[in-house]
Formats: structure tokens, sequence, C-alpha cells
């Protein structure tokens, strides 16, 4: 290979391109009808009833929290294996981050591991549960949305890896990533790897419009204009609560517009290639299983292996850029300093000892494909 192959890379086209152009030639560059417009699709792509842009899946993900009540002592379960902001959002309420190991085999956080967890303390000890769909392979929400329900638990599904995903819950409906049918809220990235690139950028949908107009009004300084006093001219406002400057621009939002018309045929040519890996692996390296009646999205294809940093030395020795992810959130600094030093959570554990994500993009092509499963399987036949 001539040139370096990326883990992941945005897929930018002519028609994003001039959607951009047409918003930078337009009278709004921020808070104009592309913000509105980019909601309104976006909510109609997952099938939920609303969706509120935000300027970062990280702020999508705080916005959510607080809009739950999230305050200082509340406990909030979720998975190690996750970027740190799925669990910062609790921090940053002054709550606190309970770790449930994760399934061995498809890497999300584990059902069982979570009941168990729940089912240790007394009710009421815990105030929600935040479930990835890691890689891009959504988490069985009707089982946890029924284990929420008997322990009186929220869910916010952080479904930053997963738009374009789905699967068939057991009264054989299709439920897609994100259309809350059983979470209380869903947050999206628009970070240039993921599916839909903004440059930054996230999305938050819910069926609630409690909900809905909470985040919507704390994303902007927690202000309104919904009360309305007579005798004053429509400039009027009022600021209900302390909110955030947590607004996407109709620049970003023109191209979100264009990026998500592209998507569903970005997943297809997304499983396309991680078929591909699993015919040249299987019964050779081990990959993230794919439970029946699921639809993958592949954010991330995630392999492991026995001597994980030669194998990433070896594919950047030839221009191969592979990624981990991630560092189990309880091993962080910041965390291991407030407490987690001590957390048991082998799974975990074990998989980021073996984790390497590889190249997964659509514009990835056939021959670089082989040129990536022909070095790795040369590595590992060793």
């Amino acid at each position: 290979m001539n040139r370096p192959i990326p883990y992941g890379r945005q897929n930018i086209d002519q028609k994003d391109i001039d959607s951009v152009v047409d918003t930078l030639n337009s009278d709004y560059l921020t808070q104009g009808p592309k913000v509105k417009q980019f909601e309104k699709k976006f909510a109609d792509y997952v099938k939920s009833k609303y969706a509120v842009s935000v300027s970062s899946a990280t702020a999508g993900l705080h916005l959510s929290a607080i809009a739950l009540s999230t305050s200082k002592g509340d406990r909030v379960i979720t998975t190690p294996i996750s970027f740190a902001a799925t669990s910062n959002c609790i921090r940053y309420c002054q709550g606190e981050v309970w770790f449930a190991d994760i399934d061995p085999d498809n890497f999300n956080l584990s059902l069982n591991e979570t009941k168990k967890l729940i089912e240790s303390k007394p009710k009421g000890f815990f105030k929600g549960i935040i479930p990835v769909n890691f890689g891009g392979l959504s988490v069985d929400l009707e089982a946890f949305r029924n284990l929420a329900n008997e322990h009186d638990l929220w869910i916010i599904e952080d479904a930053s890896h997963s738009p374009g995903a789905h699967y068939i819950d057991s009264k054989g409906n299709k439920q897609r990533s994100g259309n809350c049918k059983y979470s209380d809220l869903s947050v999206f990235s628009f970070h240039p790897v993921k599916h839909i690139a903004c440059g930054e950028g996230g999305m938050v949908t819910t069926n609630s419009k409690i909900l809905y107009d909470r985040i919507s009004t704390l994303k902007t300084h927690g202000i309104s204009k919904d009360n309305m006093i007579e005798n004053h001219g429509d400039w009027y406002y009022e600021m209900t609560e302390l909110g955030f400057n947590y607004r996407l621009t109709d620049i970003q939002c023109a191209l979100g517009i264009t990026q998500l018309k592209k998507n569903n045929d970005g997943v297809i040519r997304r499983n396309e290639i991680a078929n591909r890996y699993k015919n040249a692996f299987k019964g050779k390296i081990k990959f993230q299983e794919t439970p029946l009646h699921f639809y993958h999205a592949y954010h991330l294809f995630v392999i492991l292996v026995e001597d994980r940093k030669g194998l990433y030395d070896f594919l950047k020795s030839k221009l191969i850029y592979t990624q981990i992810h991630y560092i189990p959130i309880h091993q962080l600094p910041y965390y291991r300093k407030i407490g987690y030093e001590g957390a048991f959570l082998t799974n975990a554990e074990n998989y980021y000892n073996h984790c390497l994500s590889l190249p997964m993009f659509p514009s990835l092509k056939n021959s670089e494909q082989d040129y990536i499963i022909k070095m790795v399987l040369e590595y590992v036949d060793r």
C-alpha cells in the first residue's frame, strides 16, 4: 500500500460540500432553518417523536442526565468499555458511576451482570442505567427496560456508534436504535469517524414532550421565549434555569442532512466489510458476535488477539492504522483516584488486553481490505 489506511474516515462528497456552501451563502450560519430540518429528518429516520441537536454526544449525555434529574449521590450503572463521556455525564451532575461487567462475546453491557449488581443492593439504591451500543451493536433494550421497570430506573441509550442498527423484539417488531421505545432518551454522535459526520455534534432523541422541552431549553442557556408578556415585543425572553451553550449550527446541520441521506447505504457497506473480515478470520481470530435478529451498524470491527501490541506495531509498520476501543473507564487515572482502583471487572479487563479495532469505513476499498486481512493473518499465523 502506498498510502496509510486509517481505522476510520469521514465520507464527504460533492453533495455534502454543496449543501454547506449553500448554507454559507444563506442568511443563517447558526440557529436557522437547517437546525429544525435536521432534527425532523433525524427523528423520522430513527422513528422517535422528538430529536434535539446538540454540540456533541457528550453534551447530549450531560443534558440527558440533567433532564432525568440526576443529582448529587445518585447512582447510575453503565459499562466500563466505552468512551469516558458515557460515565462522565453522571459525574458532571455529582452522581456516582457504578460499572457492571460486559458480555465476553458481544462486548456490550451484560444484562445478567447488571441484574446481579442491582439485586445486590436495596431497592432505590440505583437511579438509572446507561447501556452503550458498542461498536454499532444494539443492546437488547427491551430486556433492559423490563429490568429497569422492576426497579424504577430510567434508561439513557448511548447510541453514538449505532445509527442504522436495529433488532427484532419479543413481539416481532423492528426496533431501531434511537427510537426510544424502550429507553427514556437516546444519544448519537456526529464526530467525523462516526456514521454521520458534522465535524462535531450530536443528537438526543426521545418520545417524551417533557424531556424534549427541557433539553431544548437547557441547550440554549436555559432561555425560553414561550412566556410572552403583554406590552413586550418579540425580543422578550426568560432565563428559567441555568443552562448551557450546547447548540449545533446551521452549517453543521446542512452537512448532517446530506450525511443522513447516505447512512443506509453506508451501513450496508459496513456490513459487507464486516462479513469479509468474518469470513477471513472465522475459526482463527475472535471477533464481536452479533446475536440472532440483530442488525449491526458496524462503527467498529474489533478483533481479540493474544499479542495485541505486537500486531498493532506490525500493522502500523505496514501503514495500517488500527485503534484501541477502549481503555476500561474504571482504570483511567481520574476514576482510580476517586475510588475505582479495586473494581473487579474481569471480562472488561480481559477484553482490553486483547482488543484491536481494524479499519472500518464505507469508502474502504476491497483491495485495501484484502491487504489488511493478509497482514493480520500473516502476523497471527507466525
